[in-house]
């Protein structure tokens, strides 16, 4: 039988940490979740998330580093393949809410580990705060 390779869609995702709390979106599956959407045909990554964060928030970016990735499993089919990045903010605007989404708020790296999301999203979120506390490049 010959191999036949399982085709994902992929969602580039950002961590973007705003005056030391996390940018995050309420879905329609009443889940909070990072910023960010699906890869379009011959677009890189890093370009895909600052297009989706500027996008869904209204925050401009730039890429620092990738963080995780993983495939998530939402019903049927092959699932998602979740690409996180950490995302400096450029310039001073305040995160807007997109007709994307519910609601968009801002959390401390405590509350968003309470709350209602993937873990992935929880395991870049905490990488990220552990990146911005080592005094790397933010």
């Amino acid at each position: 039988m010959p191999y036949t390779p399982t085709r994902f869609s992929v969602s580039v995702k950002g961590v973007v940490v705003r005056d030391g709390r996390v940018v995050l979106l309420m879905n329609e599956r009443d889940e909070w979740e990072l910023p960010g959407g699906r890869l379009e045909p011959g677009e890189q990554p890093e370009t895909c998330v600052v297009r989706e964060v500027q996008e869904e928030t209204g925050l401009e970016t730039a890429v620092v580093a990738i963080l995780d990735s993983w495939v998530s499993h939402i019903g049927a089919g092959p699932g998602v393949l979740i690409v996180t990045y950490g995302c400096a903010v450029i310039g001073d605007t305040a995160p807007v809410l997109s007709h994307e989404h519910q609601r968009i708020g801002t959390f401390s790296e405590p509350e968003a580990s309470g709350l209602a999301m993937p873990d992935g999203y929880k395991r870049s979120i905490s990488a990220w705060y552990s990146h911005l506390r080592s005094g790397a490049r933010a």
